[in-house]
This record gives structure tokens, sequence and C-alpha cells, in this order.
């Protein structure tokens, strides 16, 4: 706990046997309670690996609901089990999880009440090994939601967040896309009720055990980024009505 504020670790698994050890072992647990798998179906041994290490709670689907379907797992047995801060980290060792202490720290304080962990701010994005195309994709996505949202963050893409629990009970979550585009929805949402956001420097780290998307998926993503920016906007003016807010 830090200031009596019980920590949630979630943990969106899929296909993740062969880094979740790494990614687990280096969760600190002197402040950290509590630790939730979501396993989404995967194919190979990620269960059993969770087992094996102790993972208090471990959850797997029936059929895969794709990142945002986790996702959505992962946040109501967090706060089915009290948790004030939830932090949400990929098990796919891509981002580290020694941030998690000063990411929990700034929501314990109640200096802001969202932290995302950004690949962008400082260099160490294209130095832990993102492609060029999906650099120069994240940047051009950022700058635009940037303009139509009338926000500064570095970046609305990356994977690791925490969140206080009166964020999580402020938006409807549960109603969001299923797929990768749950994330950008749900970072309109927390805009939308004013809440703000902090950013902290986190490095990355780009393998072939890593996670990520394949080019037309990008494309997918990238399109629905802009949809759910243009909604915002014409949600702030009054124009459309949005079941997100």
């Amino acid at each position: 706990m830090l200031n009596n504020k019980k920590i949630v670790v979630v943990l969106p698994a899929y296909n993740a046997s062969k880094t979740l050890e790494r990614t687990y072992n280096e969760i600190p647990f002197d402040i950290v309670d509590e630790t939730v798998l979501v396993d989404d179906l995967s194919k190979d041994d990620t269960i059993e690996v969770a087992r094996r290490l102790g993972i208090q709670h471990i959850i797997r689907h029936d059929v895969n609901k794709g990142y945002g379907g986790n996702q959505k797992s992962c946040y109501n047995k967090a706060l089915e089990l009290g948790a004030d801060i939830v932090v949400m980290l990929h098990p796919d060792y891509q981002y580290t999880p020694k941030l998690i202490p000063s990411m929990c720290h700034i929501i314990a304080q109640d200096l802001y009440p969202v932290v995302l962990g950004s690949r962008i701010l400082g260099k160490g994005a294209l130095r832990g090994g993102m492609p060029y195309y999906k650099y120069v994709f994240n940047r051009f996505l950022t700058l635009s939601e940037n303009i139509l949202i009338s926000q500064k963050l570095s970046e609305y893409h990356t994977g690791y967040r925490a969140f206080s629990r009166t964020v999580l009970e402020s938006i409807n979550f549960n109603i969001n896309n299923d797929d990768f585009i749950f994330d950008n929805e749900m970072l309109s949402q927390i805009f939308m009720k004013d809440f703000e956001i902090a950013e902290v420097t986190c490095p990355t780290k780009y393998f072939e055990e890593a996670s990520s998307i394949n080019f037309s998926r990008s494309m997918k993503y990238g399109l629905g980024v802009l949809r759910v920016s243009i909604i915002h906007r014409l949600h702030k003016w009054g124009l459309v009505k949005s079941k997100l807010y």
C-alpha cells in the first residue's frame, strides 16, 4: 500500500508464457498488494506459468474477447478486490515493472488520478526498437488527437497505465470496443470527465516475444483513433451524442 491505498496490478495476457515470469519477478511487491492475470484463451501455457508463479487471481476467458475485452475483465476484477490504484502492465515485458512505484506515488499523493508510461518522452522508443513506421504513425495520430481533443499528451498509445479507483468508477469502460481501440476510447472518456493525466518517461523493448500488431491492424487502429477523436470533439460541441460519455 501507499498512503493506505490498495494497489492491484492487472496483467492482460495472450500467449505470454515466454515473458510472464520476467515481468512478474520485477513487480515491486513491497507496495503491490495483489495481482490479477486475465488470459484471453491463449494457445500456449500462460495459465500454467501463472499458477506456478503464484499469481493470486487468474481468470481465463472461454472465448477470445480481444484486447479491450481482456482489460474489461481486468478492471472489473480489480475493483471487486477493493483496489484504490489499478496498474495495467503488459506481461510481454515490453514495459518495465520498475516504474510502478513512481506511477503509483503520483496517484497516491493525489497529484494526478491517471498516469501513463510514455515511450515518446525522451528518446527511448526508437532506441528500444520501435519500428520507424510505427513511430511516425504514433506521432501523427498523437498530434491529431491533441488538436481534436485539446490536450497535450506525448502519446495516447502506450499500454502502460495506472488509474485511481475514482476514475474507473466514473467512466463506463464496459461499453467500449473489445479491440485495440478500447485504449483510446478510455482516454477520451477520462478527458471528457475532466480528469487530468500525468506521464512518466518509460523505456520500451521490442523483441520477438513482445506483442505487436501488424500493418493492416495498425491501419484499422489508426482510423479508429481518428474516429474517436472526431466524435469526442463533436460531442464537446453538442453536435452529436455518443454513448461513450
